[in-house]
């Protein structure tokens, strides 16, 4: 990858940004903070979450379940008061999966989607599937950021199950909107997993939670291991996960990134806009209506 000259195009702020958050040794750095944040001292908790807030802009901590946390990555995964995040029950919409902020989104053309500007890639490539890929041809995508300070939870977007994970290993780029203008096919290269959900009477959806610096790690509930640097089990897992829309599938261990792949059975809300920010349960997508 030739960085220098898409870096040449940033501000100053944004090429310090790169560098200081990708231009280091990033999977040594992920598994420090990965042992790091779980120190159940009190000092180093409290010292680590009040820096944490210092610099996050959305850290709504009067929403988590619990009121004291045992360390940094206790707030990082903590679970939401009952109520928090209320689930559109309607049964023709896709709810958002997580709290996000909506990147880039729109049609699939052929295999291809849109990372940045100017910076497309193919679904073969991130699912490392082609024939899960040939799904979503022409379909509709979606890229939704977590943040570092949103909760990093992420759910079931309607009624379905899912037979097998697929983790695929890969790097720690950082996700950010930077990271994404300047590292061509960043979530083809980085740690992910593909989910992909049965409803049973409409057309599959493929959740795949990418990983990134700092990160690197994800649970799926109901499977054993977790999914990071240091995982070295099988790539396929085969399982039998059951939903309902709204059911906790797993967490990431800071924030990231989840791309969202339906087929043209579902269309986007009206209002839908990059940059606007969602909350878990809010509705993102609705099927359409069939015509006789």
């Amino acid at each position: 990858m030739n960085a220098a000259k898409p870096l040449s195009r940033l501000t100053p702020a944004e090429r310090l940004n790169f560098l200081l958050t990708n231009r280091v040794p990033r999977r040594y750095l992920t598994l420090f903070l990965g042992w790091f944040s779980k120190l159940e001292y009190p000092l180093v908790r409290d010292l680590s979450i009040a820096t944490w807030k210092l610099f996050a802009d959305d850290l709504r901590l009067h929403e988590a379940r619990k009121e004291r946390f045992d360390s940094m990555h206790d707030c990082f995964v903590r679970e939401l008061k009952p109520g928090a995040r209320p689930v559109d029950p309607d049964p023709t919409v896709l709810t958002s999966p997580c709290d996000a902020v909506v990147g880039e989104f729109g049609d699939v053309d052929g295999l291809e989607v849109i990372q940045a500007k100017g910076f497309p890639y193919t679904i073969d490539d991130l699912l490392g599937r082609r024939r899960l890929a040939e799904v979503y041809r022409d379909g509709r995508y979606v890229t939704l950021r977590l943040k570092s300070s949103m909760y990093h939870r992420f759910h079931a977007p309607c009624n379905g199950f899912v037979e097998q994970v697929n983790y695929i290993s890969g790097d720690t780029w950082n996700v950010n909107p930077v990271a994404l203008r300047v590292v061509e096919r960043l979530f083809c290269k980085n740690e992910r997993a593909v989910l992909t959900m049965n409803p049973g009477s409409t057309a599959p959806v493929t959740l795949v939670p990418v990983a990134a610096i700092l990160v690197a790690s994800m649970r799926i509930h109901g499977l054993d291991a977790a999914f990071n640097i240091r995982y070295d089990g099988p790539n396929q897992i085969p399982c039998d996960l059951r939903y309902a829309k709204g059911d906790e599938i797993g967490y990431f261990e800071h924030g990231s990134t989840i791309v969202m792949f339906v087929t043209k059975a579902f269309r986007f809300i009206e209002d839908l806009k990059t940059g606007r920010t969602l909350r878990m349960g809010q509705p993102l997508m609705r099927r359409v209506e069939s015509r006789h």
